[in-house]
């Protein structure tokens, strides 16, 4: 134990440490060049395997933390009370402290998708109870009133879609049998002065052999964004940096949302212990807004694109899914659960844009509207029988179809602004699988887990008379494995050998193009590649878990990724009616490999100094390589991937007061990546502390208030891309702003 204090002291302030190297760093020069199925332990063997002593450990800490540890695959469980701790108003807010998960977009705002371990969009696999979500739906949106845990995985199982290359993130719904109290909040979020009121109800219930749990929340919100991006062209090598164009826009937007989630969860058991549960989700949301900008040329054309241009917008979304299942046991412990679902989503959105000339006479309007409709049925299931004590057998399907259909209209001044302006398309896909696993105990002190899983996807469209196909099949064994070292009961070391794959998204295959209202490099138009393969990863884990006290864990891990077939965007210069005109595409590029570590410490102070205040402390540091191979270095990194991340925070327990205090410190270095042999992105530093204090009045009232972002930073990014001796630039600084948050809480 005490070899182990040096490593958890280090984890702890890790955060600080790359604070400070953060900002003795220089500046980045604008042109620079585990899851709810996959159980450790099967329901009907989770005793002790014989010469383990079973330890009952209460409270929700402890029940996470022994999941984990019981699980033979590496799975991270957080439960209500790291969802309720900082009274966040998004589970975007929550994932960006969990270890070696970062968030895109700005600090406090998010909309830039969930990363795990550094990687960009699409290598981390977000799964709602076990269940891919609908196109449209956003995880990071979603009310943490509404949902029961999150599980994190660090390696794919042959169970679920193993479209995990990062990891996979499932978030579980609410769940009725944990609940026994009527459960109502009412909150407010304010931001620079706006607010944005949420009410939140659960209810459980029963009645015979049904049980329910209804729970759902409406709020509304508004925010604000501003932004200053400068456009430069010029001599590529220049060492007078002569520039052939210097503009700057001012851009500043608002808008209003309004939100309704309603989630409730029937189960019914039946008289022979059949059981059925069905929970259906509803989401609807809808925002108008409107923008204006501001473009200023100090050097360039005689005629710029514009001087002012004015913009309004309106978009509305609505989801429904249903998620259902029937558990069938049978004789000698064996267990059939058949899996049944739907989904279906309708989003519109409509934007009018008009531009003004120097002397204030309308230049150019566009007009954009987009409809589209998505439909879906999966079914699946997993026969499980014992074939030993602590040896358990399961094989299973999934069955999944989906049909989206679009229609754009996308016009200048009255007329089409692409050929496939004032078109549909139509999309189907079909997914396929079949997976057999094994959990197997060997000895008390070592478990495995082996399984193998085919995939396979097959996606058709129609756009303008053209039909488009992509079919792609994957096989994907993994094996996981923990050794509990003899001796040391709370010591134990996990491996893992997979192979996983990331398919390319609907949008990559077939997508309608848009059009980028001031073309360059930097602002291209993007369009699909209905000939993209998917990307295949062999990966390996390692991993050292020490748990300590009621709740605790120190861990250390590393991982290693070996991607072909890589997908990345790349630029090209095409002839249009309109003259030469900047696109983007994706395309397999080559190969690609990453790697890293990520340390991790969560424990009670008490548990390392007697007689110490009732202080909970937490901490996680990452550190992530790559290289893309076919890119010239230095910087031919995995798009979007981070260097560094890292977490640290506590929560103190006072004695003689019913409160609590907490905060936390998240930080992701500036990134620069070389994303092809002409193009530099950046991101710059991200910092985001948060503080929360809670007062509990009763066991059945208490009041939370909360800051989230508190230093407001700016938020800068920039591209270089450089072509025929001209080298572009674009460099935006947003800001951000602080979002206070007061919530009453009261079981009734």
């Amino acid at each position: 134990m005490s070899k182990l204090i040096p490593f958890a002291c280090a984890a702890l302030f890790a955060s600080s440490a790359c604070s400070v190297h953060a900002q003795e760093a220089p500046a980045v020069p604008a042109d620079a060049p585990g899851v709810p199925g996959v159980k450790g332990k099967p329901a009907a063997a989770a005793q002790p395997a014989a010469g383990v002593t079973a330890v009952t450990i209460n409270g929700s800490r402890a029940d996470d933390t022994e999941s984990r540890r019981l699980s033979t695959a590496a799975k991270m469980v957080f439960g209500r009370e790291e969802l309720d701790r900082n009274g966040d108003s998004s589970v975007g807010e929550i994932l960006k402290r969990l270890p070696g998960v970062t968030m895109g977009g700005p600090p406090g705002r998010g909309g830039g998708g969930v990363r795990m371990r550094g990687l960009g969009n699409g290598y981390t696999q977000m799964l709602v109870n076990g269940e891919r979500p609908p196109a449209g739906f956003s995880l990071e949106s979603l009310s943490p009133d509404q949902v029961e845990r999150i599980e994190v995985m660090r390696g794919p199982v042959a169970e679920h879609s193993t479209q995990a290359i990062a990891g996979t993130i499932n978030v579980v719904l609410r769940e009725g049998y944990q609940q026994k109290d009527m459960q109502l909040k009412l909150s407010d979020s304010i931001e620079d002065g706006r607010h944005g009121p949420t009410v939140s109800l659960t209810m459980p219930g029963k009645a015979g052999a049904l049980t329910w749990l209804m729970s759902g929340s409406a709020g509304t919100g508004r925010q604000a964004d501003s932004s200053v991006t400068t456009y430069q062209d010029r001599y590529d090598g220049d060492p007078a940096g002569v520039l052939l164009k210097d503009q700057q826009v001012d851009a500043h937007s608002s808008r209003s949302a309004r939100s309704l989630h309603l989630t409730p969860r029937l189960s019914y058991k039946f008289d022979n212990g059949d059981t059925l549960n069905f929970q259906p989700f509803l989401m609807h949301n809808r925002s108008e807004g409107n923008s204006d900008s501001l473009l200023t040329q100090r050097i360039g054309p005689p005629q710029r694109e514009y001087a002012l241009a004015l913009a309004d917008s309106s978009s509305s979304m609505t989801m429904l899914r249903g998620f259902g299942n029937w558990l069938h046991r049978m004789e000698a412990g064996a267990k059939l659960d058949v899996k049944f679902g739907f989904g279906a989503g309708r989003s519109e959105s409509t934007s009018l844009r008009k531009q003004y000339a120097d002397n204030g006479l309308l230049k150019d309007y566009f007009n954009d509207v987009d409809t589209s409709r998505n439909h879906s049925l999966n079914s699946g299931g997993k026969y499980s029988t014992p074939l030993a004590k602590g040896h358990l057998l399961a094989a299973g399907w999934d069955i999944e179809g989906g049909q989206r259909e679009q229609s754009t209209v996308a016009l200048v001044n009255g007329r089409a602004q692409f050929a496939e302006s004032g078109s549909s398309m139509t999309a189907d896909t079909r997914r396929v699988a079949a997976y057999v696993q094994d959990e197997w105990d060997i000895t008390p002190q070592w478990s495995a887990y082996v399984g193998l899983r085919w995939e396979g996807i097959r996606t058709s469209a129609t756009n303008q008379g053209r039909d488009v196909r992509n079919n792609s099949s994957v096989w994907s064994p993994v094996l996981h494995s923990v050794w509990r070292i003899p001796g040391f009961e709370k010591d134990q070391i996990r491996a893992s050998l997979t192979q996983s794959y990331r398919a390319p998204q609907l949008n990559d295959l077939i997508a309608v193009p848009t059009y980028s209202q001031l073309n360059s490099a930097t602002r291209p138009d993007r369009t699909g590649n209905p000939n993209l393969k998917p990307e295949l990863a062999q990966g390996i884990d390692l991993a050292y878990e020490h748990y300590l006290g009621k709740g605790g864990i120190l861990s250390a891990s590393g991982f290693i990724r070996k991607i072909d077939n890589l997908m990345r965007r790349e630029l090209t210069l095409r002839d249009t009616p309109d003259g030469p005109r900047w696109l983007s595409s994706p395309s397999n590029i080559g190969s690609a490999r990453t790697s890293g570590i990520e340390l991790e410490a969560k424990f009670q102070l008490a548990d390392l100094v007697a007689n110490a205040p009732n202080i909970d402390l937490r901490s996680n540091y990452s550190r992530f390589w790559s290289s893309v191979d076919g890119i010239p270095g230095p910087d031919n990194r995995l798009d979007q991937q981070a260097k560094q991340t890292a977490n640290a925070g506590l929560d103190w327990r006072l004695k003689d007061l019913p409160m609590t205090l907490g905060g936390s410190y998240n930080w992701t270095p500036a990134i620069l990546v070389r994303t092809s042999a002409d193009e530099v992105a950046t991101t710059g530093v991200k910092r985001q502390f948060d503080i929360y204090g809670l007062w509990k009045f009763s066991a059945a009232t208490q009041l939370r208030i909360s800051a989230n972002n508190l230093m407001n930073d700016d938020y800068l990014s920039g591209r270089t891309v450089t072509k025929g001796g001209i080298a572009q630039l674009s460099d935006s600084a947003g800001r951000t702003y602080t979002t206070w948050t007061v919530r009453l809480e009261m079981k009734l």
